[in-house]
């Protein structure tokens, strides 16, 4: 048929729920006729190779190994998939390729190496494969991957709970699987914390479609940008709550250092964007998970842009900033969320609001402001 696309579907399946995300590759084999997966084992990348597996529903069609680029697994996986699915496009026998990530590896890089990867590849869906059960205890888990075995390169400095954050908030469909009933609270959780998702349970038979459906790259980073991000709404149910702090006044950065290590407590999950008083002009990120926080800079505001440059700001990013306009600062604002089971909101909200510029200071003006204590310049980098 003219202008029929005849670049072979890839899907990517990633997770840490090893067991969830099998599962899920294993349905869409099962369920979608001509589909193959292909697999990149870095489990034994201390060895020097990242083993590669590729499968259909009959078994094994094909195995290999790739080897490590610069000490690293992942920059391996990118190295060689790529090739690996075009050969599977050009070779013509598949419906549809399904890329299982390995264990702590991040959906949202893979699916930009597949976006980018030519004519013969389209990018149709991501998806997150999680035990619904096992949710909250992730989150809550700070411990180094190195520590746990799911490092991807020695240098791999993140945790369990912030790679499973990711792995949660970038994709559009979240896989759901597991041993025994699900609580409504762990599905409340993860209801509340990834509101751009969609669920599917496996055994559905609905996953190999859900996944066919399309996928837009461009539309995904901005979700999960902190100047545009698709953050939760304010919610309470099933014992889950969320938390959702938005105030048009700068921060105090002395009080809110001070506060830090309590407000990265306080859920087992907070993110979104804020504002200091003595960096008025700076977007600054609020990342949490596991009682670890990272705090970085995003870029200006877009009100400390000149006008020329809004041309080269993503229509996302900009739609993003309408929504928060103040007559007065601009896009410029406090926009933090927290979601957790048995979150003290009321506490939550004092602890916030004690951290903002009191009357008298925010009367200093920007001015004013620059003498206040430069607290977050060794977390931020700063030349103080």
């Amino acid at each position: 048929m003219s202008g029929e696309d005849t670049r072979l579907p890839v899907a990517l399946v990633a997770g840490l729920h090893a067991d969830a995300r099998r599962a899920a590759v294993e349905e869409i084999l099962g369920t979608v006729p001509g589909s193959v997966a292909l697999h990149h084992d870095l489990t034994h990348a201390a060895d020097r190779a990242v083993r590669r597996t590729v499968r259909d529903a009959g078994g094994l069609l094909d195995s290999g190994s790739a080897p490590l680029v610069d000490d690293c697994a992942c920059c391996a996986l990118r190295e060689d998939l790529v090739p690996e699915l075009v050969r599977l496009a050009e070779a013509g026998r598949h419906r549809m390729a399904v890329v299982e990530l390995w264990d702590s590896v991040e959906p949202q890089a893979m699916a930009s190496v597949v976006a980018g990867a030519g004519a013969a590849l389209r990018l149709t869906g991501v998806a997150t494969a999680v035990d619904p059960a096992l949710v909250l205890p992730y989150l809550s888990c700070g411990d180094d991957l190195a520590d746990v075995g799911l490092a991807a390169a020695p240098t791999d400095q993140r945790t369990v709970s912030d790679t499973f954050a990711r792995q949660l908030e970038y994709p559009t469909v979240l896989a759901l699987a597991g041993a025994g009933e699900t609580a409504d609270s762990d599905l409340e959780l993860l209801a509340q914390l990834t509101p751009g998702a969609d669920t599917v349970r496996v055994g559905s038979g609905l996953l190999g479609p859900a996944l066919l459906a399309g996928f837009d790259v461009t539309t995904a980073a901005a979700r999960v940008h902190p100047a545009s991000a698709l953050l939760p709404q304010e919610c309470d149910a099933h014992g889950v709550r969320t938390v959702v702090w938005r105030r048009d006044r700068p921060l105090h950065p002395q009080r809110l250092y001070a506060a830090l290590e309590d407000l990265a407590c306080a859920a087992a999950r907070s993110r979104g964007r804020f504002w200091l008083a003595d960096r008025p002009d700076a977007l600054l990120s609020w990342d949490a998970a596991g009682g670890a926080l990272c705090v970085e800079s995003a870029g200006p505001w877009l009100a400390a842009l000149p006008d020329a440059a809004w041309d080269l700001v993503p229509a996302e990013r900009r739609l993003a900033a309408s929504l928060d306009w103040h007559p007065e600062h601009g896009d410029r604002c406090q926009y933090l969320t927290f979601t957790s089971p048995g979150l003290d909101r009321d506490g939550l909200l004092h602890l916030l609001d004690s951290c903002l510029l009191t009357d008298e200071e925010y009367a200093a003006g920007r001015d004013g402001w620059q003498d206040l204590p430069h607290a977050f310049d060794d977390l931020l980098d700063f030349a103080a």
